[in-house]
């Protein structure tokens, strides 16, 4: 697993305010999550934001679809570069001391690219319930091997952590996005689920307009709810300090399904005014309750 050379150099200083400047820019409750870490473990989780970011954009951007897997191929490429200890561009020579200190298995990078090009190939449109298992644990559960390793917790718990948390936050995204999603042609919910709900449509926006459509949230909401208890139990058995960031973003993702749940399992429009100051609060309370200050 170890990188080629047995020194790793530091990445420089300019690399260490790209990764940053990224993570940043990208607004994501992670960089809220993450930024209160000791250096080198916030360095090490930045350049695997970075990553995952890169990837994801390739695979959500604009490009056509062949381009789209050329360009995911090379960072297959890039991958397999830096564990031969060649890293050669900012994210990678930031990842490249982390992969060393944490331990960071090349198969999860791997494992992350090959959800993005799931998403590259499609359009993703009501997949059979193993194919979106797949999907979140390729997009979402691997990504959380990789920070679990990071967060100081490899350990048989920590990897459940890592899998039961990633898929619970890849299906509340899900959820929470499927009018969004309906509108540029992807549809997550899985086949078997709107079957039994009569939903016979392959049209995502039909689909997202259906009104047995809530049926079907529901019963992802119930994998998402189980995935979040699966979570806690496993989250028990780990060192508290290590899994704090995890915590956060548990508790974090717990309240969007937790409105989702609130509102019949209808899409909720984004909290504005009071009630997304109530929100940063809660985040900000989050964070005092689990020890980041």
């Amino acid at each position: 697993m170890g990188l080629a050379q047995t020194v790793i150099i530091e990445p420089a200083s300019s690399d260490l305010d790209f990764i940053r400047a990224k993570v940043q820019a990208a607004g994501s409750s992670f960089y809220w999550a993450m930024r209160f870490l000791p250096p080198k473990k916030r360095a090490a989780l930045f350049a695997i934001y970075a990553f995952c970011r890169e990837v994801d954009d390739i695979a959500d951007g604009d490009l056509p679809r062949e381009d789209k897997i050329v360009a995911l191929d090379r960072w297959r490429r890039k991958v397999e570069d830096l564990y031969a200890g060649k890293p050669d561009d900012e994210i990678t020579r930031a990842l490249a001391p982390a992969v060393t200190a944490y331990m960071l298995r090349k198969k999860d990078f791997i494992a992350v690219i090959e959800g993005m090009e799931m998403d590259a190939r499609g359009p993703i449109i009501a997949p059979p319930l193993e194919e979106l298992d797949i999907y979140c644990d390729r997009v979402a559960s691997a990504v959380g091997r990789l920070c679990i390793h990071a967060f100081g917790e490899p350990t048989t718990a920590g990897e459940r952590v890592a899998d039961r948390l990633g898929r619970a936050l890849q299906l509340t995204n899900i959820l929470r996005d499927v009018d969004e999603d309906a509108r540029i042609g992807r549809l997550y919910l899985p086949a078997e689920y709107l079957t039994e709900a009569g939903i016979t449509s392959k049209s995502p926006l039909e689909v997202a307009s259906d009104p047995r459509l809530p049926a079907v949230v529901a019963r992802v909401g119930a994998m998402a709810e189980k995935a979040f208890a699966d979570s806690e139990a496993a989250i028990a058995l780990c060192d508290k300090d290590a899994v704090r960031p995890a915590v956060i973003m548990m508790r974090v993702y717990r309240q969007h399904l937790d409105r989702l749940s609130a509102n019949d399992w209808k899409a909720v429009p984004p909290l504005t005014g009071f009630a997304r100051i109530k929100a940063n609060a809660f985040k900000l309370w989050t964070a005092i309750h689990t020890g980041l200050f």
